[in-house]
């Protein structure tokens, strides 16, 4: 594997124990429909929570948040439409990001809760 994949993997893996720590529960991991991928998809008090792992090494150049474009953003609600359609779902539903950057082999986390609404796509 590649070493970008390999980080990759240990960040979403940081993610899901970030989130379980603060009490979500994890429905799925690695969600794919069409072209689109949804992370990490949570449930919370009477909410779902559609998760985008970003994670650099650096902040140097960018903040690992700015790497999720519009682009992204219509994916993940049409990944997150279809997931909420198979499973017949009817809460609400939000979107965050978690941001990852990976210094001295620790974890820097900004959660970005609700960090965009699908209606403003």
């Amino acid at each position: 594997m590649s070493t970008s994949y390999d980080f990759g993997r240990e960040a979403e893996r940081f993610a899901v124990d970030y989130f379980r720590s603060l009490g979500y529960k994890i429905i799925c991991q690695n969600y794919f429909y069409q072209k689109a991928e949804i992370d990490l998809i949570l449930e919370t008090t009477n909410q779902i929570v559609i998760v985008e792992v970003k994670a650099l090494t650096s902040e140097k150049f960018k903040h690992p948040e700015d790497s999720v474009t519009i682009k992204k953003k219509k994916l993940l609600v049409l990944a997150a439409n279809q997931f909420i359609l198979e499973n017949n779902i009817d809460v609400e539903i939000r979107f965050d990001i978690l941001a990852l950057i990976k210094q001295n082999n620790r974890w820097i986390t900004n959660h970005i809760v609700d960090a965009f609404n699908a209606f403003e796509l």
